[in-house]
């Protein structure tokens, strides 16, 4: 599982939509109530953003033409998170090593990442 943390606009389709569905698998891991300190350890989850940052993905998903038919409810989001310490829940991701590894890993997050940079 993995949070990217970085603009939805830079996330090619194959991330986009793998961090959208990366959301759902760790819901399903805080409804069984299953330890994410691993994640957390290796700087690829910010628990408390759940909600959040499934909706900037949703709606990214949605400019771009894709259906989207999967919602999280805040509510669901932040009953599950409950068992998880303060330091777990309020978590943070370091985005620029996120970002760099991310751009070094795919050429069309490159790609994107470069042109939107160009427009601004």
């Amino acid at each position: 599982m993995r949070q990217w943390m970085v603009d939805p606009r830079v996330l090619c389709r194959k991330h986009l939509l793998g961090e959208h569905v990366e959301h759902h698998m760790l819901l399903g891991t805080l409804r069984k109530k299953k330890s994410i300190q691993g994640y957390l350890d290796s700087n690829l989850l910010q628990p408390s953003t759940i909600y959040s940052r499934h909706r900037q993905l949703t709606l990214e998903m949605v400019s771009r033409g894709y259906n989207h038919r999967s919602p999280i409810h805040r509510a669901e989001a932040d009953f599950h998170t409950e068992y998880l310490s303060e330091e777990q829940y309020h978590h943070t991701i370091d985005r620029a090593p996120a970002l760099k590894d991310l751009l070094s890993r795919c050429p069309d997050c490159r790609r994107r990442y470069d042109k939107l940079n160009e427009e601004e």
